[in-house]
């Protein structure tokens, strides 16, 4: 589990380090005002079916299906059910990408009912029909993907999302040089979507070539098929959670200027720790999960439990005190240049931090999720996401009246909670979560290394970034650095005190795994 672990949140942390660079770019073209908040929407709503189908969503509905009929019928019937599952969900997928299309008006209108009557309401809607291509292209990419994962093959996948924030750079290096207007450069930027969506699928179809695990490709609707989509569909809502949650507050932060592009640039940190984590759970402990859970191994799940929780918490909890205590001079860093200004970055940051508080609860759905997947259970983690979208809608409502951009990045917060309370309720009313003894152990000391790291970093940071002098010169830039690395090197010197982690083990157990 270590092995693939580092293999896929190697290749997410590339992805997502890509990602930042593309999403500076998009700030310094558009900045945040009408053409981005237009063009923000239209990738939001490319990003909620991309989560749904993928980052661990559609992987934890069909891997223990696919696990399933291979041990109970053999290789062959699992490669014709694979194949079943692609052909119906690409037919399925370009259907609605044409249907789409016709109905944006309705669609835009209600992803941002603040843009109605405005310009901004035809940007977006030019926006997103120029990316939805990509729909059509990432349901086979998808299916692809969750059966190379499901065979142990963690590189491939965690690597090809590369090329999708590769091509966009490069793009909008273009566009820089030329010194394209907003407008003129977000539809160029948004045709690029579908573009760079048909060449992570072609690299995938060329690598797998051989596999023979998808064969043969149809589309079919027998009872065996619709027993997958009856399980596959509430669990790839419930894995799109985290983005779910954004857009219902986005859908709120709509009627206010600028607010939709501030919410969506405090996401993307967020998402960094919640990819890395959450996606590299998602691809490796389902798998794991549910090869116990059909073994009837109970110590073999409570070990895969055990192992999912710490790496959730000691990850996430650092992130969400580092990403508090430094969020201003992070945002500055990252966004504040070409069209991004100053008022942006402030608005930017205060969401950020309340985003933040729900960073741990996010990772935590993670984490717990594939406790139920694994046993077949897909509604109680729908159930989850449900009640942290009513929650979220209803605190941005009262919150953002109140509080402004910090009200509904608040109540964004609040229902991620709200889900991961369902998730530990019902998990331990159902089944009963486990741990092993070395977690009950090891678990408080994380929380409480990451306690002592964040609260040294809080305190220091205002006389470290004192000295970087000019906010956006190279020696604040490095201020930023030193202060992000020391706040790693000393969670993990914390971690080393308090008998968590010792690196001389954690070395060998991947050298063993690689054996």
């Amino acid at each position: 589990m270590i092995r693939s672990f580092l293999t896929v949140s190697t290749g997410t942390l590339a992805s997502r380090l890509l990602g930042f660079a593309r999403d500076a770019m998009v700030a310094a073209l558009l900045g945040a005002g009408p053409v981005a908040d237009a063009f923000l929407v239209a990738f939001q709503l490319v990003n909620v079916v991309r989560r749904l189908l993928t980052e661990g969503a559609l992987n934890n509905a069909l891997v223990p299906i696919w696990l399933s009929v291979k041990e109970a019928k053999g290789p062959v019937a699992a490669s014709a059910f694979a194949g079943r599952v692609l052909g119906t969900i690409s037919t399925a997928l370009i259907v609605a990408t044409a249907a789409a299309g016709l109905l944006m008006p309705w669609i835009i209108t209600a992803l941002a009912p603040g843009f109605a009557g405005e310009s901004t309401l035809h940007l977006a809607m030019d926006d997103a029909r120029l990316m939805l291509p990509y729909l059509a292209f990432a349901g086979p990419a998808t299916v692809t993907m969750a059966l190379l994962n499901a065979q142990g093959r963690f590189a491939l996948t965690a690597f090809a999302p590369l090329l999708f924030n590769g091509a966009l750079i490069a793009v909008m290096i273009v566009l820089v040089f030329k010194r394209s207007d907003a407008s003129d450069a977000a539809l160029v930027i948004a045709t690029t979507v579908g573009i760079a969506g048909l060449l992570q699928l072609l690299i995938l179809i060329a690598r797998s070539r051989g596999s023979h695990f998808a064969a043969p490709l149809r589309v079919a609707f027998d009872s065996e098929m619709r027993g997958f989509v009856a399980k596959a569909l509430p669990g790839m809502i419930a894995g799109a959670g985290p983005q779910l949650l954004i857009v219902a507050g986005a859908i709120i932060a709509s009627s206010s200027p600028s607010a939709v592009s501030w919410l969506y640039f405090a996401n993307r940190l967020i998402e960094l720790p919640l990819g890395i984590v959450g996606v590299a759970i998602g691809a490796v402990l389902v798998p794991e999960l549910a090869r116990a859970v059909h073994a009837q191994d109970r110590n073999a799940t409570t070990q895969a439990e055990s192992r999912g929780l710490e790496l959730a918490i000691g990850l996430a909890l650092p992130a969400t005190l580092g990403l508090m205590a430094l969020s201003e001079p992070v945002v500055r860093l990252l966004f504040e240049h070409g069209a991004f200004t100053a008022s942006d970055t402030a608005g930017t940051a205060y969401a950020l931090m309340w985003l933040a508080l729900g960073l741990p609860a996010q990772v935590l759905i993670k984490a717990l999720s594939p406790a139920f997947f694994a046993r077949g259970d897909t509604v109680t983690p729908l159930w989850a996401t449900l009640k942290g979208l009513a929650v979220t809608i209803v605190l941005a409502i009262v919150l953002g009246r109140l509080f402004d951009i910090r009200g509904i990045a608040a109540a964004i917060a609040l229902g991620a909670w709200s889900g991961a309370l369902v998730l530990i309720r019902n998990g331990f009313a159902t089944f009963g979560f486990s741990i092993d003894p070395m977690a009950r152990q090891r678990l408080p000391r994380i929380v409480a290394a990451a306690l002592i790291m964040g609260g040294l970093l809080w305190l220091s940071a205002p006389f470290v970034l004192a000295w970087g002098g000019n906010e956006s010169g190279p020696l604040h830039l490095f201020m930023v650095l030193v202060l992000i690395a020391g706040g790693m090197a000393g969670y993990g010197l914390f971690l080393a005190l308090f008998g968590v982690l010792r690196w001389v083990d954690a070395i060998r157990a991947f050298r063993q795994s690689g054996a």
